[in-house]
């Protein structure tokens, strides 16, 4: 993977501006593809994809009413999840395959990682802009996340755990990357009780695009040098 992002070919669609999005759905527009220089082009407006379902289904495009969010200093750690930290070994973008593929296992409830998603977020990956945070234990991948890093921001995507807290692990790896003193922002695309409970907080729309055009201006972080063997403390 190239040390920085490689800016690909612009996108051949346009996206509707904030002013045409109904103010009480989340799905803003249908249609489009998931070519690289799309999928950027989506965050940058503060939209991202999501499939419908159906082989023949138009992709969907979502900007939530209500985003959830975490600015990384505001991540809560438990005590118990302290504890948690100190039993796990912490990599970076060594498997971001096998976490996209753990987050899309069909047992999964509510899954909607299909093949032309995990396709266009390997690619995005290939050219730097996504990231796997990837939890380990005794060489065994336990549990992790991954999402797309554009400046400040980091849409995460998707979390996997398979022992207990591993989930929660990756997320408190994460900010402790982004945690650099520059002006960051985890976008979680919704809140959830769980997510709530780990310090992510909902904002309307507005202030999410108004936040975003800020980050936006902020430099990458570094995930690079949080490679192999990264250890977490809390």
């Amino acid at each position: 993977m190239e040390p920085v992002p490689v800016e690909p070919p612009p996108t051949i669609w346009a996206f509707p501006p904030p002013a045409r999005f109904h103010p009480d759905d989340d799905l803003v527009a249908t249609g489009a593809d998931l070519e690289p220089g799309t999928v950027l082009a989506a965050y940058r407006a503060g939209i991202f994809p999501m499939p419908l379902g159906g082989p023949r289904a138009p992709m969907a495009w979502f900007s939530p009413v209500r985003r959830g969010v975490l600015r990384p200093r505001d991540l809560h750690v438990s005590r118990s999840l302290a504890r948690s930290v100190r039993r796990f070994e912490i990599r970076v973008d060594t498997a971001c395959a096998e976490v996209i593929d753990a987050c899309a296992d069909p047992r999964r409830p509510s899954g909607w990682i299909d093949d032309q998603i995990r396709e266009a977020y390997l690619r995005l990956h290939e050219l730097g802009w996504v990231h796997s945070v990837e939890v380990w234990r005794a060489d065994r991948l336990v549990g992790g996340l991954y999402g797309l890093a554009l400046g400040g921001l980091f849409a995460g995507e998707s979390m996997f755990h398979h022992e207990t807290d591993a989930s929660k692990v990756a997320l408190t790896a994460l900010a402790r990357i982004l945690d650099d003193g520059c002006d960051r922002l985890v976008d979680t695309q919704w809140q959830t009780p769980h997510l709530a409970s780990l310090g992510v907080t909902e904002i309307p729309r507005e202030e999410y695009l108004r936040l975003l055009a800020e980050v936006l201006r902020t430099p990458e972080a570094d995930f690079e040098r949080y490679g192999r063997g990264m250890r977490t403390t809390p």
